[in-house]
Order: C-alpha cells, then sequence, then structure tokens
C-alpha cells in the first residue's frame, strides 16, 4: 500500500504530538516549610460548643454516622459556615454541580472572613476543572495542592498521552475524604461532593455513608491531612497553572458562585432542607454523639503505592480492618461497592465461616454497578465464596429515568447506586471509609477508614445492612445443584437479574482479561 504525502505528513504531526505531549514533565515542586493543622483553641464557636463535652470525656471521642445525603450535605455547608480558624478539604472527586457550588462557595465566603482554607483534590478529577480550581488559590486565604498531578493541564489527547507515556504513576490516586472544621468537626466516610452523593441528583443517587465526629479523632484526621499537604506527591496548583491563578478569575468565579446560589434557593432540593430534622438539628449545633475511646482513624501513607513490603504492611487501612474483622468472634458484615477479594481475600472470609463465624457481604449486582469490568472481577469469586458458607446479596438497580439495560461501560458510568464502604464486626465494632475491598483500593489507591467501638454505632450500621438486604431492595445469591441463583423471595433468576446481554458481554470480557490487579 501506498503512503500518499498527505498521509506521511499527518503521520509525522501525529508522531511530533505523541513525542510533545508525552514527554511533557511537571515542573519543578516548591520546596517550604511544612504548613499544619491551626491548633484548636477557646474562641470559635465550634472551640465552645465541643470543648465542655470533651472536658466531661476525658480521652473520648464522639461520633455519628451519616447515611442520609441531605443531612450529609447540610452538615458539610453549615460547618463551613461555622468556621472561624481553618478549614481543611481532602477529596477524591469535586463535580461542578448543584452541592459542588455551594460548598465552593462555602469554601470562598468562609476565606472571605479570614478563615485558612487548604483544599487537596486528587488530579483524576480536578484536571478538567482546572480553570475554576486555580481561580480559588488566588485568593490570599486559600491554598489549593492536587495529588499526583497531571502535566498537562487542558485536553483530552495530553491527558491520554500522559496516560500511555506515564501509566504506573498515573495509575495511583488518593481516594480519600476529608472535611475538617476548626480542628474540632470532622467528617470523613464514602462520599464524594457532587450531587449523587447527597440525594441531589434527578436521575442517580448513591446509597453512601460517612460518619461525623469531635474530640481525639479528629486530630488524628488532621494529622493524616497534613501528611498528605505537606507529601512530595503534592503540587500547589501555582506551580502548575500559574497564568490561571488571578484575582479576577476569582472575582468572576465568586460572582458566579453567588448568582448561582440566588437562583438554587428555588430548587426543590435546597427548599426541602428546611423541614429536614437533621438540618434542623445541625442549626442548632445539637447533633447527638456516640462517646468512646477505643477508635482508630486508618489513613494510607501519601505515597503508598511506591513503598516496597506485603499489602498489609503497605495498607494501613487494610492492616487495621483485616485485623478487627480476624478478631471476629460472631459475626462479620461487609459493605462493598466494588468487591474483588481475590484468592487471599476469597480465603480469609470463607476461613472466618469454617471456624465458626457468620460472613455476610452486600455489593452491587451486575444491574446496578458502573464499572462490568469491577462485576466481572468479583464474579469470579462467587461460588468459592458461597462454597465457604458465604452468605452474598447484590443490591438491585436505583434509576430513575434511565433503563436498567444503559447506562453502563466496560470501565465506567453513572449507573451505581451503593457506593458506601462499611463494615459491623460482632454488633460491637464499626467501620466507615473510602476503602473498597478491591486490588485498586489495596495497593493502588490511598485510602483512609475509622474503627469506633460502640455498640450504638455499630447497632445502627447493622440495621442499615439489614435494610439493604431486605428482598425490597437486594437479592440473595445462592447456589442450587452448583448453579447460581437470585431471588428476592418472591422471585427466583437463574441469570444475572435485570441486566441485558452487553452488561453480561462485558462483565464476562472483562473477566476473561488479565485485568484484576487494576480493579
Amino acid at each position: 500500500m501506498k503512503l500518499t504525502l498527505t498521509g506521511l505528513g499527518t503521520l509525522v504531526l501525529a508522531c511530533l504530538l505523541f513525542v510533545l505531549l508525552g514527554c511533557s514533565s511537571l515542573p519543578p515542586r516548591p520546596e517550604g516549610p511544612a504548613v499544619t493543622v491551626l491548633p484548636a483553641g477557646t474562641t470559635t464557636r465550634l472551640d465552645q460548643v465541643v470543648q465542655p463535652a470533651l472536658d466531661e470525656r476525658p480521652g473520648q471521642s464522639g461520633f455519628h454516622l451519616v447515611p442520609d445525603g441531605v443531612e450529609a450535605f447540610a452538615l458539610r455547608g453549615l460547618s463551613a459556615r461555622a468556621a472561624e480558624r481553618s478549614l481543611d478539604v481532602q477529596y477524591y472527586i469535586w463535580h461542578d454541580d448543584l452541592t459542588g457550588r455551594l460548598l465552593a462557595l462555602e469554601l470562598i465566603e468562609a476565606a472571605d472572613r479570614g478563615v485558612r482554607v487548604r483544599l487537596l483534590l486528587d488530579d483524576m478529577d480536578a484536571r478538567a476543572k482546572n480553570f475554576a480550581i486555580a481561580a480559588l488559590a488566588a485568593h490570599p486565604n486559600i491554598d489549593v495542592r492536587l495529588y499526583n498531578p497531571f502535566a498537562s493541564r487542558q485536553g483530552f489527547f495530553g491527558k491520554a498521552m500522559e496516560g500511555l507515556t506515564s501509566f504506573s504513576r498515573i495509575n495511583h490516586r488518593m481516594h480519600n475524604k476529608s472535611w475538617i472544621v476548626d480542628n474540632r468537626f470532622a467528617m470523613a466516610g464514602g462520599r464524594n461532593i457532587g450531587d449523587e452523593y447527597f440525594s441531589a441528583s434527578e436521575h442517580v443517587n448513591f446509597n453512601d455513608l460517612d460518619v461525623a465526629f469531635v474530640g481525639p479523632a479528629v486530630d488524628e484526621l488532621s494529622a493524616s491531612f497534613d501528611r498528605y499537604w505537606n507529601s512530595n506527591k503534592v503540587w500547589p496548583i501555582e506551580s502548575l497553572s500559574p497564568d490561571d491563578v488571578t484575582a479576577g478569575a476569582l472575582d468572576d468565579l465568586r460572582n458566579r458562585a453567588r448568582a448561582y446560589a440566588v437562583e438554587a434557593r428555588q430548587s426543590a432540593y435546597i427548599q426541602a432542607m428546611d423541614g429536614h430534622d437533621a438540618v434542623a438539628a445541625a442549626k442548632a449545633m445539637a447533633l447527638p454523639m456516640h462517646w468512646t475511646a477505643r477508635w482508630q482513624v486508618l489513613s494510607d501513607a501519601p505515597d503508598k503505592a511506591d513503598r516496597e513490603g506485603t499489602l498489609l504492611e503497605t495498607s494501613a487501612v487494610l492492616h487495621g480492618l483485616t485485623a478487627a474483622i480476624a478478631g471476629a468472634d460472631g459475626q462479620v458484615d461487609l459493605i462493598s461497592p466494588y468487591f474483588v477479594p481475590g484468592k487471599g481475600g476469597t480465603e480469609q472470609l470463607t476461613g472466618l465461616v469454617a471456624q465458626g463465624r457468620q460472613v455476610r457481604i452486600l455489593t452491587n449486582s451486575l444491574a446496578a454497578n458502573d464499572v462490568a469490568a469491577v462485576h466481572g472481577g468479583y464474579s469470579a469469586y462467587r461460588e468459592p465464596l458461597l462454597e465457604g458458607g458465604v452468605r452474598l446479596w447484590e443490591l438491585k438497580p436505583e434509576r430513575a429515568g434511565e433503563s436498567a439495560q444503559d447506562g453502563i461501560s466496560l470501565f465506567g458510568s453513572s449507573g451505581a447506586s451503593l457506593h458506601s464502604k462499611a463494615a459491623v464486626i460482632d454488633e460491637r465494632v464499626a467501620f466507615v471509609g473510602s476503602f473498597n475491598l478491591d486490588p485498586r483500593s489495596v495497593s493502588l489507591n490511598c485510602e483512609q477508614g475509622i474503627l469506633i467501638d460502640h455498640p450504638e454505632v455499630a447497632a445502627r450500621l447493622s440495621d442499615l445492612f439489614t435494610a439493604m438486604i431486605a428482598p425490597s431492595a437486594a437479592w440473595e445469591v445462592t447456589q442450587v445443584d452448583g448453579d447460581l441463583r437470585w431471588s428476592d423471595g418472591s422471585q427466583v433468576h437463574d441469570k444475572e437479574p435485570e441486566a441485558g446481554f452487553s452488561r453480561r458481554f462485558q462483565a464476562r470480557l472483562a473477566r476473561w482479561l488479565p485485568v484484576e490487579t487494576l480493579l
């Protein structure tokens, strides 16, 4: 086949673009003194509310589960309004939507009041919003840093080329979620910032979970934040996009955000918040807390993926959760939207059953899972788990205005309904975090979580688990004569329920491909 001059020119241009974009590199990381959390004091409203409760309970922290999306959004917004000293915020995803814009405005207005704001985002999502995020950094009281950033700051082609040429670096992401106010009040768990995490989406809303807390546990989370903030994996955004960090861009962002907030007051979501009991309690700073001195904040190191050692040695979250599960006397309930236990995890879970424990697991069904590749990886372990006595439930899809046959791709979409990552051990210990039981959370992503040893917190989480595995919400997966069955008590399916050919094919393809370590 002959190559025309036009074709040759196109090929040369493509090669030049590949070399130029593929060889892009990060600027030198600015060096400077470590920046740490502002210590708690006595003068802010949160100081005056929290400290008397701590004085009555030396060494204890207070915890409050937040399964409700509206409450989760309100607590972030109202606590930001209460901030008088500092806001330290760390997220994997921050969407440019109703809740994302309103919470971004809360950061700006807190900074306008003199509050020091530190915003730490993973660049996998932040890059697409580079200009708005860079505008925030123009505020004298707001610092913005990005974890493991891309050198190219815009354009799909540049991102794709960098992904191809620097995949081993780009594949490591920061999945942590933290919201810390005045070093007095904190929220952590599975929620990112976006409508679907706060029950505000008109399409699909995630079933998700946070925990709000006060006390020494906040100090531990702040120490984790500082470790990331000062890590050599993190770049100030002004070193990546200096031309975008301008006062004019900040003024434009502030004005647009304020105008949007006025319009948002008329939305059904914002208006419904006025009658919400949890919102009223948060406004009155009367959030009910369960107090205990038995808790543990688990946080992976920012350079986790570069460390040598076993998985238990490199992942603090895996180590802590595994130890808690191994110490179970009776029952372990696990919730993981993306569940790929691998051979070792499967052996541990079935081993617990062999020792007389009961193990129950809830994950997404194929119809509900937004990442077909993950479901394909999980499906390889269903039979061994069931044969080993583990009980499995798969959550039914929760969709609005979308067919269960649509909205999924091999590597992701907007169709999932389960996003909570949690565990209940012996109806006494609760775990809430960002950690999925899959290879990506174990070895590739940085994660965090909190273990809380308190029977009432565990009972509340156990009630949520029971509600989520109810026949109206989930199918129980069993084996009959070696074949899988999905049952909700009224109907039994002999193949993945409510999942069409395309979904089943994609999951099967992912099961065949050698991608499990990336899931």
